[in-house]
């Protein structure tokens, strides 16, 4: 259905009343006309829907006086009545499933292996995974529906996995797929772009200037977002570095090349290493990351070559972009700073716009980063549109479900 003019003045309201909470709240409702520059009786219809929607939620305040109390509102994160969102992320090893509320907290999650499931049957499997943490986790909170990311070429708009090799998936319609197994609305995008998302969301204030995400991982993307949009380009294609030269780097590529990132800095190029130096037994950078926790003196020096060799490369995306803040989402770096202090550095040797080391951070959720990006997924379509959202579906007791489909409650899985 085409929107009119007039729906989208109003989505952009309500969008900007929701986005004005979530920086400022609690916040009273006299004060948000000024903070989002909306006149007070646009802000007081749009504050009306959004809490009828469940969205926001007056709070106990001060009474009295000439007038209507200034009852402060907030994002309805109570545990009791609060919408809260799913999270797919979908790695090569396993899933992570997740539950998040409006402002990005992490409420539940879970890990499901992918070994031994073929891949013509992950997908079904997944959403099977899926449904069973649900009903283990369900509350009686509204579920707005879910968001999915993975690596890959991602079409958000179609909900199709163009291309994503290591899972053996072209073409893929993972959105609908997932949709009609588990009867609720469903995102999925990049999960590069999906973390570029969040921080836009709840990260660091500069992030909504622009910022660069370089994700590493078994796959390498990049996501790049400018006054609070994440640039997708033509077909959803952009981000695609895994072959952007690295500095100083002889790795063998597939593609024929030397240098690649990818070859240089993945998980994977990274787990063959520590094999092939006898470190782990298995080319697992987690247990790379434990070794090197326990002290190993041999774990750490190759996560500092990783760390070195992600910086070469962050500084070359930071000349291009030269961005407010650069996000890098690297194991060893998210859960030990002084990896992140390697990448800064190595960043900063070759850099010829930027000499603040600070602009280069992880993400602001840690350890929780994947989980909370895949949720802000769906949550990002929330804050761009609320009411929109709300209409692709009845919020009902237990979420929010697409019109002539099952309930989540109808499904016959039994509890994980």
């Amino acid at each position: 259905m085409t929107r009119m003019a007039g729906d989208s003045r109003a989505a952009a309201n309500a969008a900007a009343v929701l986005r004005t909470v979530l920086d400022h709240g609690p916040v009273a409702r006299s004060a948000i006309a000024p903070l989002c520059g909306l006149s007070p009786a646009a802000v007081s219809r749009q504050t009306t829907g959004l809490l009828r929607a469940g969205l926001l939620r007056e709070l106990p305040g001060p009474g009295g006086g000439v007038g209507r109390p200034r009852i402060p509102l907030d994002l309805h994160t109570g545990a009791v009545g609060g919408p809260v969102a799913a999270g797919l992320h979908i790695g090569v090893p396993h899933s992570t499933f997740s539950l998040v509320d409006l402002r990005g907290q992490l409420l539940a999650r879970r890990s499901f292996p992918h070994e031994g499931r073929p891949a013509d049957g992950l997908s079904a499997a997944i959403a099977s995974g899926l449904r069973r943490f649900l009903h283990a986790h369900e509350s009686g909170r509204p579920l707005l529906g879910v968001g999915a990311a993975l690596g890959g070429w991602v079409g958000p708009d179609e909900g199709t996995v163009v291309r994503h090799p290591a899972l053996g998936w072209t073409r893929k319609p993972l959105a609908a797929e997932l949709s009609t197994a588990l009867g609720l609305p469903v995102r999925v995008d990049n999960h590069a772009r999906a973390v570029a998302r969040a921080e836009i969301l709840f990260g660091r204030p500069e992030a909504r200037r622009s910022l660069v995400h370089l994700f590493i991982g078994r796959v390498v993307d990049a996501a790049f977002g400018i006054e609070g949009t994440v640039h997708q380009g033509p077909g959803a294609a952009a981000g695609d570095v895994a072959h952007l030269p690295v500095p100083r780097s002889a790795a063998a590529c597939a593609c024929g090349r030397t240098g690649c990132l990818e070859a240089t800095a993945s998980d994977t190029a990274l787990g063959a290493e520590a094999v092939r130096r006898g470190i782990v037994p298995d080319p697992s950078v987690n247990l790379l990351v434990d070794a090197a926790a326990t002290g190993d003196p041999r774990a750490d020096r190759l996560l500092r070559e990783r760390a070195r060799a992600v910086g070469r490369a962050a500084a070359l995306l930071l000349d291009v972009f030269n961005p407010a803040v650069m996000v890098v989402t690297e194991l060893a770096s998210v859960l030990d700073e002084g990896y992140l202090e390697e990448i800064r550095a190595a960043a900063m040797e070759l850099s010829h716009v930027c000499d603040d080391p600070e602009r280069i951070v992880v993400p602001h959720a840690g350890p929780a980063v994947l989980p909370e990006a895949a949720a802000t997924v769906l949550l990002s379509q929330v804050f761009q549109d609320p009411f929109g959202t709300a209409r692709e579906g009845e919020i009902t007791p237990t979420g929010m479900v697409p019109a002539e489909r099952a309930p989540l409650h109808s499904s016959h899985d039994g509890p994980a």
